[in-house]
């Protein structure tokens, strides 16, 4: 049965619920929307159902950013990606792509039960876009230059985190 992630923002005006397979927080990105809009090193998204998000409070709240690629040049364009975050206290619930829709990514920083579980592994994404200042994790990692090649559910299925 999947796990039933809860979380919330930091100023506890919304809150949610959403059903997730694939727990573990195994991958942390470093690309440049990460860092700017979850701070210092990065982001780690998790992957949940999208038909399950409950928002349970504070629908009215929730804000969407939509990241601008290529900035200032002639390739500019919207990502496919939006970034849902609290408009009060500006705390980033979860991330959705229009070419997955059946999928959601909360951010592990959202998530106030069950508490996480600590990989064995890190990846350790986007060091193409890694600033010298950021360190990665110590300890068991792999670092990719932009994405490693299996997805998050392919990962908790190759290290027995998947759940039915």
């Amino acid at each position: 049965m999947p796990v039933l992630l809860k979380g919330s923002c930091h100023c506890g005006l919304v809150r949610f619920t959403m059903e997730s397979k694939t727990p573990v927080p195994y991958q942390l990105c470093a690309c440049s929307i990460c860092r700017k809009v979850g701070g210092v090193g990065g982001s780690i998204n998790l992957g949940a159902d999208n038909s399950g998000l409950k928002i349970i409070q504070g629908k009215e709240h929730i804000k969407v950013y939509q990241a601008v690629l290529d900035r200032d040049t002639p390739d500019q364009k919207h990502a496919s990606s939006e970034r849902s975050f609290c408009g009060n206290c500006s705390s980033m619930l979860w991330l959705w792509d229009h070419r997955w829709p059946e999928l959601i990514h909360p951010f592990a920083s959202a998530i106030d039960e069950p508490e996480l579980k600590l990989p064995e592994e890190m990846y350790c994404i986007m060091q193409s876009s890694k600033p010298s200042y950021v360190r990665w994790p110590e300890g068991k990692k792999q670092v990719f230059d932009t994405y490693g090649e299996e997805s998050i559910e392919d990962w908790h299925k190759k290290n027995g985190e998947f759940v039915e």
